[in-house]
């Protein structure tokens, strides 16, 4: 297990001082990060090798979000590396103990002179322990669309402030651009699950098809992010409190 501590910040929160959900997934992003430049197999390694690791799907589970200046302890756990897949948790809890957020994500080591997944190496073995997988309800990592009322919303142009250090989307922008995309209707989240099919890059237009449907009292909002051909680029999963 890898962790780091940290405070919450105002420029993490919300109109009611509450972290954002895309700021959870910055923190759980940063949190495997900072093991990855720890060694062997740091991003300069990836670079030279012509080789990253590219997200297929999250699934976060939220029990709360911290309020402001809440002290909190974010953790990942790599638990299964195998061919070109890499699987890992993530954890949010407070000083004291109590489990705020838990995650599972599945991530393809990709190499991009090849154009294909390959094999994880020596060096990304040494750098990611295997421990035992968080205790979670682990769901299907690719997300049927449901039925239900559906609409259009508006569309996306990407921009630089979207874009990561490989010049794509970065994966917490495109629940930002979810959640934009159901307007009044974002309540409190208390779950999400994302699946990634192709990268978008500066200039792409996207185009949200919002789906409401319900999973027993809870209100769920899916929305499929799609090119200008009606392919799916990243599928949102909201379910509501």
């Amino acid at each position: 297990m890898y962790s780091f501590d940290s405070r919450i910040r105002y420029s993490e929160t919300d109109s009611n001082a509450i972290l954002t959900l895309e700021a959870l997934i910055d923190y759980f992003q940063d949190c495997s990060t900072f093991q990855t430049q720890d060694g062997p197999a740091t991003m300069e390694y990836l670079r030279k090798q012509g080789i990253a690791w590219v997200l297929n799907s999250w699934q976060i589970e939220i029990g709360r979000l911290p309020r402001l200046c809440e002290e909190v302890t974010i953790g990942t756990i790599p638990y299964m590396l195998k061919g070109p897949l890499g699987l890992r948790n993530f954890f949010m809890k407070t000083k004291d103990g109590e489990m705020l957020a838990v995650a599972n994500s599945v991530w393809t080591l990709f190499d991009f002179k090849k154009g294909a997944p390959t094999r994880v190496t020596k060096e990304i073995v040494e750098a990611y322990p295997l421990e035992d997988k968080l205790d979670m309800v682990y769901e299907d990592r690719k997300i049927t669309i449901p039925e239900g009322v559906s609409y259009k919303a508006e569309e996306i142009v990407v921009r630089k402030n979207h874009l990561d250090t490989n010049n794509h989307v970065n994966n917490g922008q495109y629940i930002r651009m979810a959640i934009d995309s159901l307007g009044q209707q974002a309540q409190k989240v208390i779950s999400m699950r994302a699946e990634y099919k192709k990268q978008a890059l500066l200039g792409d237009v996207l185009y949200p098809v919002v789906i409401s449907s319900n999973i027993g009292d809870n209100k769920v909002y899916t929305v499929s992010l799609q090119d200008s051909k009606g392919l799916g680029v990243c599928t949102v999963q909201l379910k509501m409190d």
